[in-house]
């Protein structure tokens, strides 16, 4: 029974799909563009957090895989399967799969995470899920493999449906399905500090690529190897603590035109397969000149002339605040409203008066009516005297109001009073 479990394992790993295959690139993840004076200094920046070498000292818990299962019946559920770290034992969740399914015990050894089901049974159906988590460098994969369950062995096979590969097993038969990573950072034996190293390349201009000078290389375990004389010469330096804090920036000082071209900074951690490198275009263009400076002043006696402290006045600053555009409209305001004021007031006692003086006129003329009529026609009167006396009385009535009377009422009186007495002398002549 051992030898043929140890026959799956080897077809699972030579022969089943499944089986991660990574390959590392050098990916550019910044590029810029520098223009900076001569004789000054340049910055080329180059940061990543992830390059700070942090020794891994828990390496039995930074590395962990667990296989899990979704089973479609009779709900859809997820259920742990087992898992698994260097430093501790795998452990089954389920008592049903104790002694049935397990992890080969070399797994962080050689890269094998295939998971081992013997005595297949019917709730074995599902998709498994292989997990590997690498805490330390941030590193989660994952892969699926479905499993169905039959009673004919006519019907065992294996197919790749478009998202996953399916196992079709036999019901009572054992199956291992495959997860292989062969990468160093899921094995054991390795030195985290010798993986780690950044180096700076330069480019002149009309250089290709694979002919550029190194400048620099880095390594984590404190190893440092300078290229040249601009290095020994202090024109370019590195900080010495770079894998402490992360930055690989590097500074060149007292640029001149040579220094001019392409540079790229590399950074490889090999331990957890990061590849980074980032290029900058050096442009030197001539110096600023100089600000002009004043000469200072020379004296014939060669006595320096004696300062005077100069009392600052205070600066009175008048300010004319212009009228408001509302004043005017108030003011005119004021005045339509005294006038409407007045003239309302004054319109009810002209009227009145008006009244009064006709009223006073119909009186006098029905007067005469009725005395016309009782005299029985004893008395009648011309008509051409008729009409001198109704004329009479209209020019009475349009005297002209600058009369000594004090007031509208009097004055009406009085010329009512004289009209009717001319009139009643001609009615008797």
């Amino acid at each position: 029974m051992h030898l043929d479990m140890t026959v799956l394992q080897i077809l699972a790993v030579l022969l089943l799909p499944g089986a991660w295959c990574q390959s590392s690139n050098n990916v550019v993840v910044e590029a810029k563009n520098i223009t900076i004076p001569a004789g000054s200094e340049a910055v080329l920046p180059c940061h990543s957090p992830r390059m700070v070498w942090t020794r891994d000292r828990l390496k039995d818990r930074q590395r962990v895989v667990h296989w899990d299962v979704v089973r479609s019946s009779p709900e859809y559920s997820v259920e742990r399967v087992l898992d698994m770290s260097p430093g501790a034992r795998q452990r089954v969740y389920n008592g049903i799969n104790k002694g049935r399914v397990f992890l080969p015990d070399s797994a962080f050894t050689d890269g094998n995470f295939s998971l081992v089901i013997n005595n297949v049974v019917a709730t074995d159906k599902g998709v498994y899920t292989c997990n590997l988590h690498h805490h330390y460098c941030q590193i989660h994969q994952s892969i699926q493999i479905q499993l169905n369950v039959t009673k004919s062995a006519r019907r065992e096979k294996r197919y790749w449906d478009g998202e996953k590969t399916v196992f079709v097993v036999l019901l009572g038969s054992s199956v291992v399905l495959p997860c292989v990573n062969r990468r160093s950072l899921w094995r054991e034996g390795l030195q985290e500090d010798q993986q780690q190293v950044a180096h700076w390349d330069f480019q002149a201009p009309g250089v290709r690529a694979n002919k550029a000078e190194r400048l620099v290389d880095l390594y984590a375990s404190g190893e440092r190897r300078d290229y040249g004389l601009l290095f020994a010469q202090r024109k370019m330096s590195v900080e010495e603590d770079a894998f402490t804090l992360g930055d690989f920036s590097l500074t060149i000082s007292d640029l001149r035109p040579d220094d001019k071209g392409l540079y790229s900074c590399h950074l490889h951690h090999h331990y957890c397969g990061l590849q980074e490198r980032r290029i900058f275009r050096l442009t030197v263009v001539p110096a600023l000149p100089p600000a002009p400076t004043t000469s200072p002043r020379i004296f014939q006696n060669d006595v320096p002339e004696p300062r005077l402290e100069e009392v600052e006045s205070p600066h009175v600053v008048n300010v004319i605040l212009p009228e408001h555009r509302g004043y005017f409209v108030q003011h005119l305001g004021y005045f339509l409203a005294t006038f409407i004021l007045w003239r309302s007031s004054s319109s009810p006692s002209l009227c009145l008066t008006r009244r009064r003086k006709k009223r006073e006129m119909d009186f006098e003329l029905r007067r005469y009516d009725r005395g016309s009529m009782m005299s029985g026609g004893e008395m009648t009167l011309d008509s051409t005297e008729l009409r001198a006396c109704h004329q009479e009385l209209r020019a009475c009535n349009q005297e002209p109001l600058n009369s000594d009377y004090k007031n509208n009422l009097l004055k009406e009186r009085g010329m009512a009073k004289d009209c009717n007495m001319d009139f009643e002398g001609k009615m008797w002549k």
